[in-house]
């Protein structure tokens, strides 16, 4: 069909083919005639994200349609049939998976760090999947990989990494073990060949006790045993406490044992904490540890003026995790880790594979960048961050991560304002994770002792049930320490306003009062 054709002529031919009656063998590739059919299936799915986009963004309709797994499966064909299904059956199934999909876009989702749908990072992943390629060498993704190193090498300076390298990882998780991975091999480059008898100490972690389990997963999965991940106690606000972490590295040298890697959290999972990195770097810079800065959540501060003095002192680690799918809202999943020093990531993972990076190639080898990663294929996360960020430009995004903020603050104030309501177990956060207690009417005169606290922690996953049942909300919760069940209030989505925060507040009372 010629691309000058008028939209009524687009819709004949679109409405001219009966599309129960088409299989996959009359699209493309297998039909090499199959250019309309495929354009008619492809617009159709269109029609489905699209509505899908536009219900997510609707305040009037659920944010999940609930059903317990027992249900759902008995609702949704989960099967795989013998002989081929026809492309309305197909349509019909991609409408269903979506229907009974939660809405992570929709402004009264507040349950995950990542949430919303930025419809340009949206853009930026569909043609991804459509180009479909590997990120590995430059000879099958040229534009993707220069994309890749021009973005990783402005979120270094950003950092203030003036040299360095850089990858982009499947999960905050995959980075931080990169991290751990890159820190034993620059400390101790034997283990790379020998193995654990290149070791002649036992390497010892130090992470704060509210930092992400990937730090404890990487001590299991680099052979150092979990045991030998040591949990930093924290302050009242949930950051490490310089003094017991210096306490613990004089423990673990007087053992006999070698402290080797220092995880420094900014924005924990759970409150939102950032621990403080220039003491944590003074430490470290005392024993000769690797200073590690796990920014997957708070990263996104570094774009704003106003709030990049929470990361004050990150130029002086020597690895730091950014996840631009959390505070920067690209899609899922987008997840990048940074080195100071350059060559490291080839150097700890290369294994010259040479059935795939040849080194004689026609161009510079160097911009291969499937030789410095353990995983072999990458997927292409680069290109949904790469043209959202120009849709935006960096005063777009500053405004983006203050509006984000600025609801923050406007719902602490808003919960403050009913103290009967709402119990503030960090008064002030200092990222967008607002933890509380909601505190239903019987509980609003008594006295707010241990009693009554493990009670708000009884009552926290019943309303959190009432909510997705009613479809209205999402709010995660969880305990920390010993403080029982609380709800951690996530504000990352952009399309969020003042009006949803009340709708939120309004909604916890009319679901939970009678708890």
């Amino acid at each position: 069909m010629a691309s000058s054709c008028s939209c009524n002529d687009e819709k004949k031919i679109i409405n001219s083919t009966n599309i129960s009656q088409l299989y996959y063998t009359d699209l493309f590739p297998i039909n090499e005639n199959g250019n309309k059919p495929t354009k008619e299936f492809l617009l159709k799915v269109i029609e489905i994200c699209l509505d899908f986009i536009q219900k997510s963004n609707d305040r009037s309709t659920k944010v999940i349609d609930f059903h317990t797994p027992e249900e759902l499966q008995k609702l949704f064909d989960f099967s795989i049939p013998d002989e081929p299904l026809n492309i309305g059956q197909i349509l019909n199934d991609c409408r269903d998976a979506l229907k009974y999909q939660v809405k992570t876009a929709h402004p009264h989702f507040f349950n995950q760090l990542s949430c919303g749908l930025d419809i340009v990072s949206l853009a930026g992943e569909w043609l991804t999947a459509a180009a479909n390629t590997n990120m590995f060498t430059y000879e099958i993704a040229p534009v993707f990989i220069l994309m890749e190193h021009h973005i990783l090498k402005k979120m270094r300076d950003i950092i203030g990494f003036t040299n360095g390298d850089s990858i982009l990882c499947p999960g905050g998780a995959i980075s931080n073990l990169y991290a751990v991975i890159i820190a034993r091999h620059k400390l101790f480059a034997e283990y790379k060949a020998k193995g654990l008898k290149a070791l002649s100490q036992q390497l010892v972690l130090f992470t704060s006790e509210h930092s992400h389990y990937s730090t404890r997963s990487a001590g299991a999965v680099c052979g150092f045993g979990t045991d030998n991940v040591i949990d930093v106690p924290c302050d009242e606000r949930g950051r490490m406490i310089p003094s017991e972490l210096e306490r613990l590295v004089k423990e673990t040298i007087s053992r006999g044992d070698r402290p080797f890697f220092i995880n420094c959290t900014s924005g924990t999972t759970v409150l939102g904490a950032f621990d403080q990195i220039n003491p944590l770097a003074d430490i470290a810079d005392k024993y000769n540890i690797w200073l590690h800065v796990d920014a997957a959540w708070g990263g996104g501060c570094l774009l704003s003026r106003k709030h990049r003095h929470k990361l004050d002192g990150i130029e002086r680690a020597r690895s730091v995790t950014w996840n631009p799918h959390k505070l920067m809202s690209t899609l899922l999943q987008c997840s990048t880790v940074h080195f100071k020093e350059n060559g490291l990531l080839m150097d700890a993972n290369q294994m010259c594979a040479d059935y795939l990076f040849q080194q004689d190639k026609h161009y510079d080898v160097s911009y291969d960048t499937g030789d410095k990663v353990i995983q072999c294929g990458r997927h292409n996360d680069i290109f949904k961050l790469w043209i959202m960020w120009r849709s935006k430009g960096m005063e777009g995004y500053e405004r983006h991560i203050d509006h984000l903020f600025d609801l923050t603050d406007y719902m602490v104030e808003k919960l403050k304002d009913r103290p009967d309501q709402f119990y503030l177990i960090i008064p002030e956060p200092e990222c967008v994770n607002i933890s509380f207690w909601y505190i239903p009417t019987r509980l609003r005169n008594v006295p707010h002792d241990r009693q009554r606290i493990q009670e708000l922690g009884t009552i926290t996953p019943q309303l959190k049930a009432r909510m997705m049942n009613s479809g209205t909300l999402m709010i995660g919760y969880q305990p920390v320490g010993e403080i029982p069940n609380f709800f951690r209030n996530i504000i990352s989505n952009s399309g969020v306003q003042t009006k949803d925060i009340d709708f939120l507040l309004s909604e916890l009372d009319r679901l939970g009062h009678d708890l």
